[in-house]
């Protein structure tokens, strides 16, 4: 027995260290967490919920750890709790205790249990010893009442007398003596008429609770109603939204449909012109190849009699000069659907870009903004009969230029100036006007023709000119000259040498476009980066990548440095040797990694943004021929900074941007959703550009560099 209450102590000596410190009560189906602290599973599952830390020491765990019951805990909480419940009593025994507590014995014999009290002799008796005060008339003045268990909280502590008076005015009870000395005047009454009184005045107050917790009760009802109603209103809304809304993008797919039916109607009908004109050109080359071989007959006649007899007309065909026909997709309907799909795009931008109680008045000018709608009334441009919204139908005038992310051809602008550029050394040739987008017709030095393609001829040296849409800034002083009476800078022996020659190659890709499609400068989007699509950084460190730059890829002008993670452009060449994978004619470099799943994070620091392109590639990247040049395939996609133009280039096609002209950028890889977003990285991650593609092969970080002296910096990702 004294092994058993020694175990028993023992135990519960060890009762802080068997309860958890969640719950506060012994363990159930104790876990044991890396970090060595024990709890419940349940209490820790429900503490677990956007991270996964210890709630003792707060240790953090990047991942939700692996749980295991902790078997020998939970053998001892076991035990713990079996000798608890052990030695504790039954609800019986203190059930039997209380009564035992309740029961009232007599004071004389302090055995059998006391019928009543006698407040005269401040005693409790039983029947037995009650006797005296029953048949005796010396008690007959005694006062009985029921058995009153401590007698002593009846008696005055200062007179030591049966407190038999309560005082009204000080709220307590007194004895007669108290009533003569320190009461004298005060009302009184029995403790009886004053239980009565607060009997009554609790009942009162009863009634009332009674009330208000009714009254309560039914405010929490009509609450709870009002939640139904407002989940079914809820409800009601977001089917009429959704209604609204769908039929919007039904109006929009027919809108899209007819486009499109309209460019393949152009389409079919330019095709069938030119087989047209095909068959019937062929038909006249066949009728003159006939009548050459009716002129070789007669040529081949050795009569000379029959010779000078023989006729000969020549084909009618002859009569026709035979012409390139200029068939385009450029009808009236064409354009107009092109342009107004892009003037429906910047009307819906400029409207959301606004706050959602800022857009009717801008949709109804003549609306108040406050007015309700009516529930199912078709919204705003629905379709719905009706004069159309005056902002639609007459745009207002704005001091910019309309922008549009869609492809087409801008508006002309009367007016036309030339840029000259020196294309190794990143000059910009005269101030005025500043530099633009530089695209348009090229001269080589030392020549008055214009040229689109070819190649760079004895003097090694191209300056591109560009021809820039609107009036721009003037010179000063001076008359004004035509671009076509402007003279090229001459060549020097600075750009005639073989060390200029890759440089100048290459810039002669980038402005060896036709000169039609020079003439159609895209539209820049100056909308500024949104500052609510902005990330934390630290969100994508988490799927921050270590890389390195692929030595053998590397093209001869760019030297790396710092254990492969820094690329910079020199004028002299490297003597990297010759392999397959090197770039030739591009100066670009690939890095020495590449992806296929998942999501990866890198950073990269520009020296300047200034002939710089940084994108993604396919090892199958041509890496020898004019098209290895980044975005200008369909391997590659890259975001560039050519002068102070900022593009999006895939498969040859670009889209200009906004240019944030960032120092670091940030690129997210997420190869389960085939996207690549760039970033402006500040004090957040401020994203400027995405490319949504799918996934043939594994794609490599991918880095053109153009300028001398510029460089690239893979950044080392710290928090």
């Amino acid at each position: 027995m004294a092994e058993m209450d020694e175990g028993h102590f023992s135990l519960l000596s060890l009762e802080d260290e068997l309860t958890c410190s969640i719950c506060l009560s012994p363990f159930s189906c104790p876990v044991t967490i890396p970090c060595g602290h024990n709890f419940c599973q349940d209490c820790l599952l429900a503490t677990w919920k956007d991270s996964y830390s210890c709630p003792q020491c707060r240790t953090h765990f990047a991942t939700k750890p692996e749980l295991k019951k902790n078997t020998v805990l939970s053998t001892v909480v076991e035990t713990f709790n079996l000798r608890t419940n052990q030695s504790e009593p039954g609800p019986m025994v203190e059930e039997s205790r209380a009564e035992k507590e309740d029961v009232i014995h007599c004071d004389t014999c302090m055995e059998a249990e006391a019928s009543q009290t006698c407040l005269t002799c401040m005693a409790s008796f039983c029947e037995e010893h009650l006797r005296p005060h029953r048949d005796n008339p010396t008690f007959r003045l005694h006062q009985l009442s029921e058995p009153v268990g401590d007698l002593s909280e009846r008696i005055c502590p200062d007179h030591h007398k049966l407190m038999e008076l309560f005082c009204s005015q000080h709220g307590r009870p007194i004895c007669s003596l108290c009533l003569q000395l320190v009461h004298k005047g005060c009302s009184f009454i029995t403790p009886e008429e004053q239980r009565n009184l607060k009997e009554s005045d609790l009942r009162g107050k009863l009634g009332l609770l009674d009330g208000k917790i009714k009254k309560n009760e039914t405010v929490i009802s009509q609450m709870s109603s009002m939640q139904n109603n407002l989940k079914d209103s809820a409800t009601n809304r977001k089917k009429a939204l959704a209604a609204e809304y769908q039929q919007m993008r039904d109006m929009l797919a027919r809108e899209e449909r007819d486009a499109l039916n309209a460019v393949d109607r152009e389409l079919e009908g330019g095709q069938t012109k030119l087989k047209g004109l095909e068959k019937k050109f062929t038909e006249n080359v066949d009728s003159m190849s006939k009548a050459k071989e009716d002129i070789h007959s007669l040529l081949s006649q050795s009569q000379t009699l029959a010779f000078l007899q023989a006729s000969f007309n020549m084909p009618q065909a002859v009569t026709f000069d035979p012409h390139t026909p200029r068939i385009n997709l450029d009808s009236k309907k064409v354009t107009a659907t092109q342009a107004f799909s892009a003037a429906l795009k910047e009307h819906l931008t400029e409207i959301l870009k606004q706050p959602v109680e800022a857009r009717l008045p801008i949709l109804k000018p003549g609306e108040c903004p406050d007015e309700k709608a009516v529930p199912g009334s078709a919204p705003a441009g629905s379709g719905s009969t009706g004069s159309q919204p005056e902002s639609v139908s007459k745009p207002q005038k704005q001091k910019r230029q309309p922008r549009s992310h869609s492809p087409g051809r801008p508006p002309i602008q009367p007016l036309f100036h030339p840029v000259y550029i020196e294309p190794h050394a990143g000059y910009h040739g005269p101030q005025y006007p500043p530099p633009g987008l530089y695209r348009g017709p090229r001269f080589m030095a030392g020549q008055k023709t214009n040229i689109n393609t070819g190649i760079l001829g004895a003097y090694g040296g191209v300056i591109p000119v560009s021809w820039e849409s609107g009036p721009g800034p003037q010179p000063k002083a001076g008359p004004k000259k035509k671009p076509q009476k402007q003279k090229p800078p001459q060549a020097t022996e600075d750009n005639m040498g073989n060390k200029n020659q890759a440089r100048s190659m290459e810039n002669l890709l980038e402005f060896g476009a036709p000169a039609a499609e020079s003439q159609e400068t895209p539209e820049t989007l100056d909308i500024p980066p949104n500052i609510t699509s902005a990330e934390k950084r630290t969100e994508l460190l988490k799927y921050g990548t270590v890389l390195t730059l692929d030595p053998k890829t590397v093209h001869k002008r760019i030297e790396l440095s710092e254990g492969f993670t820094k690329a910079s452009v020199s004028d002299e060449h490297t003597n990297y040797p010759d392999c397959p994978e090197r770039f030739a004619v591009c100066s670009q470099v690939l890095a020495s990694k590449g992806f296929s799943r998942g999501r990866h994070y890198w950073e990269v620091r520009l020296s300047s943004n200034n002939f710089i392109g940084l994108g993604l590639a396919y090892s199958s990247i041509d890496r020898k021929g004019p098209t290895s040049r980044l975005g200008r395939n369909a391997q590659s996609w890259c975001v560039e900074w050519f002068n102070v133009k900022l593009s999006a280039w895939y498969n040859s096609s670009e889209t200009v941007l906004a240019n944030p002209n960032p120092k670091r950028i940030g690129v997210l890889l997420d190869c389960e959703e085939g996207t690549a977003t760039f970033y402006n990285v500040a004090d957040r991650a401020y994203p400027f550009h995405s490319f949504v593609f799918p996934f043939a092969e594994a794609v490599y970080p991918a880095f053109w560099i153009f300028s001398s002296g510029s460089s690239v910096s893979l950044c080392k990702l710290q928090a």
